[in-house]
């Protein structure tokens, strides 16, 4: 395959950063999108220029660290795939493809595709953990789960912390995030102590670090390489409503 690749280059967070533009052949349709850019940095090391930096670490969908745009799609066009299990059997020979960063003022780019997503890791800090003593683990092993909490915490815990609900949003919104790792503690029986203080803490986290509000594009749904539903974004509105209202605060 021979590809023209437009992609956003920023050697760092103070540089304006541009679009440069690369022709790449020889690609196989069999190799995924991140050995495709491998091959190109390759090639820009042996011409003697400066690769692309981009995050990655399982390259099995299950970590989070990849992450960009591809044509203006986080994680580019197949559903339900991040970018690191995405194939270039996807794309067409002769395709333009543009690749930029994750772009939201919460992710500021750290050089070219790379950007920094420690708010979502204080998102977490605020309240994505159970703290009550729950015993060791022969107490858990025999604590009984209904099936359909623990199938609706299993689903939750599926979010990867990719930020491509984020990046996909018009609002830079991070409920989707924010809910399933709520809703995941929150399904369980353990989690059910902390449930309200844990809603206040984490929406009132993820408003201080800048995301935007939830306006129902249902976006950040359609690009969740996981499948998160939106269902849980409503689920976290009704337990913050409900913790406010009978006087829950949110003390950090």
């Amino acid at each position: 395959m021979k590809l023209t690749l437009r992609i956003w280059r920023q050697s760092g967070p103070r540089d304006k950063g541009r679009l440069v533009e690369y022709e790449v052949d020889d690609i196989s349709s069999h190799s995924s999108f991140l050995e495709m850019l491998d091959v190109l940095n390759e090639r820009l090391i042996e011409r003697g220029e400066a690769p692309v930096a981009f995050d990655h670490d399982c390259r099995e969908g299950i970590c989070g660290s990849c992450g960009m745009m591809i044509n203006g799609m986080a994680h580019g066009p197949q559903a339900l795939t991040a970018t690191c299990q995405l194939h270039m059997r996807e794309f067409q020979d002769g395709d333009v493809l543009q690749i930029e960063p994750w772009r939201s003022a919460a992710f500021p780019v750290v050089k070219d595709l790379v950007v920094n997503r420690s708010a979502f890791d204080r998102v977490i800090e605020a309240g994505g953990y159970i703290s009550v003593s729950t015993g060791a683990a022969p107490e858990a092993n025999l604590f009984p789960v209904a099936k359909e909490n623990a199938d609706a915490a299993f689903d939750a815990a599926a979010c990867i912390g990719c930020g491509a609900c984020v990046a996909q949003c018009p609002n830079g919104a991070a409920q989707l995030f924010t809910s399933a790792k709520a809703g995941h503690l929150g399904s369980l029986p353990q989690g059910q102590t902390e449930r309200p203080s844990r809603a206040v803490r984490m929406v009132e986290a993820m408003e201080d670090e800048g995301f935007g509000y939830c306006s129902n594009y249902r976006e950040c749904e359609a690009v969740c390489p996981k499948g998160i539903s939106v269902d849980w974004i409503a689920r976290l509105n009704r337990d913050f409503l409900k913790a406010k209202a009978t006087g829950v605060r949110g003390d950090r």
